[in-house]
């Protein structure tokens, strides 16, 4: 197959395209929008492999449009971190496809099986997944290095994960960053109906008034998430006279305790509970001064930026994920001394010194989403990797 650069694609209108299977354990709903993104591709037809829930049962899965070609393929726990999935194998050795796309992570020996086998059949294979997150070392370390050298290329949500790769002899040209992304289009369309009065209105709903800045936190309510410095850090600030609110959204078995804390470090908060109302999370994201993660974040930095709100986490990369690259320090937020409660009170002061992000703050927010972390822009990043093109770098 031969192919011409045009202004978008590097796609010859009319040209045979390319035939890709992307294999995936199961789609989880905020996979959505770049599935239909790419079903919508006019450079590579794509069909999409995995099963209709997710193994361990706790992630809601995608529906997807008729236009999205979906195979199922069932998946079963075996133990721990480990599943089995048959279709990881079977589609990918399957004639008809010239590339085939797995989500990279190797402690599913399917995957393994799959990719290498596709590879044997002259198959271009790519590996979309975080990558590296920090530098491998020890036993692991040398099984995920074997594990990354399989495919003919990457796909990696941000540019740590390349860096690290390109340190351990892997060509640039064959390390794609592609970010991620949620629905930006609908986040749009709520943003635009909801407004500044509404989020007002939340506050005062939630707490009586709207006079004081208010952070928000959206995430499972479990002790690795670290919520009691959050809330710690909120009592140290209310006691040097610097009031802020708490929004919790999310559930968990660390409900009662964090209860218990607030109520002893007197910060007034909201809990939410478990919400999948994209609307209602719109609504309670506008009325927020910031979001903080004070453990890993990921596409919640994602969800807070779509909507014009600073996100807040810790500054430790090794312990990050790679949605962290969007907070850029002064900018669209800021970072902490992990596990410093005094470190993060004087960020959260830093972020809350009006009750709603700044005009210049919120437009930063957008703007980076709008830049780099959309289900378009993924788009076109996969099609060039699909079609073979050097990976792109958006750091210079």
């Amino acid at each position: 197959m031969t192919t011409s650069d045009n202004s978008r694609s590097g796609h010859t209108r009319g040209a045979v395209r390319p035939r890709v299977a992307v294999i995936y354990h199961f789609f989880p709903h905020y996979r959505k929008a770049v599935v239909e993104a790419l079903a919508r591709s006019e450079v590579a037809k794509f069909t999409f492999i995995g099963d209709d829930h997710e193994y361990l049962h706790s992630i809601e899965p995608a529906k997807f449009s008729n236009a999205v070609k979906f195979c199922l393929a069932p998946t079963h726990r075996l133990f721990g971190p480990f599943m089995w999935q048959w279709g990881a194998i079977t589609w990918a050795v399957r004639p008809g496809f010239d590339t085939v796309i797995m989500h990279s992570v190797p402690h599913w020996p399917c995957t393994w099986i799959g990719a290498l086998l596709a590879r044997l059949l002259g198959k271009r294979v790519l590996f979309w997944g975080h990558g590296y997150l920090y530098e491998p070392m020890g036993l692991k370390g040398l099984v995920r290095r074997a594990f990354y050298a399989i495919p003919n290329g990457h796909m990696f949500y941000g540019e740590r994960s390349r860096s690290i790769a390109r340190a351990h002899g892997w060509k640039a040209r064959d390390l794609h960053v592609i970010y991620n992304s949620l629905d930006v289009d609908s986040q749009r369309e709520l943003r635009a109906a909801i407004g500044a009065d509404r989020g007002t209105e939340i506050r005062r709903e939630l707490f009586g008034d709207a006079d004081l800045p208010v952070a928000i936190c959206t995430t499972r309510l479990i002790r690795l998430r670290r919520i009691d410095l959050l809330i710690s850090a909120l009592g140290g600030l209310g006691r040097a006279g610097h009031r802020v609110r708490l929004i919790l959204v999310g559930n968990g078995p660390e409900m009662r305790a964090l209860r218990e804390l607030a109520a002893r470090e007197q910060v007034e908060i909201h809990f939410e509970g478990a919400c999948y109302d994209e609307r209602r999370i719109a609504e309670l994201v506008l009325a927020s001064t910031v979001t903080v993660a004070p453990g890993k974040v990921g596409l919640t930095a994602m969800h807070s930026m779509a909507y014009g709100v600073p996100v807040i986490s810790h500054g430790d990369a090794d312990e990050q994920m790679p949605e962290w690259e969007s907070i850029v320090p002064g900018v669209t937020g800021g970072h902490f001394r992990k596990g410093d409660v005094a470190d993060l009170a004087r960020e959260i002061r830093e972020w809350t010194r009006t009750p709603f992000p700044r005009p210049e703050v919120r437009d930063a927010c957008i703007a980076e989403i709008d830049a780099k972390w959309n289900p378009a822009h993924q788009r076109e990043l996969i099609e060039a990797a699909v079609l073979g093109k050097p990976a792109r770098d958006e750091t210079c």
